[in-house]
């Protein structure tokens, strides 16, 4: 079956040439692959670009109104390549024009949208959290100021071609076992533009645009991680002719934090106390991104204990632009053990093990009662 192409680019089928430019320029920077580089987003914007490329020329478009698919292989696999036309005048109209003229798409715009820009900034954890307004210098194509996107120089204007006559193209004729046929290419001269410049700007010699250096304002909102992406709206690539330009995507670079370590809006550290202090219990500060906080350690804490904060982590951000909320902090107690003791400390730790009678030791069953050495392993090598 032929393709859908005005289902790919979503329009009706009487849609307008500027109303099918509209919808792919929207789906291509949704879909491009600087922009988003999954595979399937590759793979529907090739499907995109195909399906723009058939529309917006209005001879592959005819042959999609009459039931064909000028990019099928013969005909879309299996299907009769002339069905939907009812003799040799229609496929001589469809592909060539009435009556075998050779009618085409026209010149083309020298006005032409701008492409899209990406640059990355690096950010600490703090400024993920809190969000930035930093000053970025960026380089691309503006507007030239010199003649504001014509391309002309002052007092002067474009020329219709004389190669092709203003048209955009150029034709030639073949014969075949068809009679005459038709073909027509891009005019060589005026690259199907169908006019020339013949006294172009100096300063951007006839592109209407010009490359420069230039500093804007990049707001990034809180909650932002490594690898996301901000849209700045028409800040990026000016378009030929001075056409509107595209947009500039800031991709955020998070630098490694010394202390905590980010799972989306929560954090994790670890924090080292003595044993003295995990059996005794204590206060302890304890610095986060928002400050010092106090935090309870029961005595008797055990090693690999974890201590949860509400509300410490980094805003979550939602795909709206919106923070919803805070992750939490995460604090993994290590319990540090002494290795080296002096003859004093030898022996008060000697008679703190004879007061809870720890001198001999046993090993844990697996129902987590004490059980001797022999038992259990007899246990392990009788399953």
């Amino acid at each position: 079956m032929a393709r859908d192409y005005y289902g790919t680019l979503g329009v009706r089928q009487d849609a307008t040439s500027d109303e099918i430019k509209r919808a792919y320029r929207k789906l291509a920077r949704e879909l491009h692959p600087d922009v988003n580089p999954d595979e399937a987003a590759q793979t529907r914007f090739r499907e995109v670009t195909a399906a723009y490329e058939v529309l917006s020329d209005p001879q592959k478009r005819k042959i999609v109104d009459m039931g064909g698919d000028p990019l099928g292989n013969g005909g879309g696999g299996g299907r009769d390549p002339f069905a939907g036309f009812s003799g040799l005048g229609d496929i001589m109209d469809a592909f060539f024009g009435a009556a075998g003229g050779g009618g085409g798409r026209g010149p083309r715009s020298r006005v032409q949208p701008g492409s899209d820009a990406l640059l990355r900034i690096q950010m600490t954890l703090e400024e993920c959290a809190t969000g930035v307004s930093r000053e970025i210098a960026v380089e691309t194509a503006i507007l030239c100021d010199v003649c504001r996107g014509s391309g002309c120089a002052a007092g002067t204007s474009p020329i219709t071609c004389d190669t092709c006559g203003g048209r955009g193209e150029v034709q030639s004729v073949q014969r075949s076992f068809l009679g005459q046929v038709v073909t027509a290419r891009a005019c060589p001269t005026c690259r199907g533009l169908g006019e020339v410049i013949p006294d172009p700007c100096r300063q951007c010699a006839g592109e209407g645009r010009v490359r420069a250096r230039r500093t804007i304002t990049a707001k990034i909102p809180p909650g932002v991680a490594d690898g996301m992406r901000v849209r700045l709206s028409g800040q990026g690539e000016v378009g030929p002719g001075g056409g509107p330009a595209g947009d500039l995507y800031v991709e955020v670079e998070e630098l490694p934090h010394s202390t905590f370590e980010r799972a989306g809006a929560d954090l994790h550290c670890t924090l080292r106390v003595p044993m003295t202090t995990a059996a005794l219990g204590a206060a302890l500060p304890l610095e986060t991104i928002d400050g010092s906080v106090e935090l309870e350690l029961e005595p008797g804490t055990q090693p690999d204990t974890e201590l949860v904060l509400p509300g410490r982590g980094l805003p979550r951000l939602r795909s709206t632009g919106r923070v919803d909320g805070r992750g939490d902090l995460h604090v993994h107690i290590e319990v540090e053990v002494p290795t080296k003791l002096d003859p004093r400390q030898t022996e008060l730790l000697r008679e703190l093990a004879a007061l809870r009678g720890e001198e001999e030791h046993t090993l844990a069953g697996a129902n987590g009662r004490p059980s001797g050495l022999f038992s259990r392993l007899r246990s392990r090598h009788t399953r």
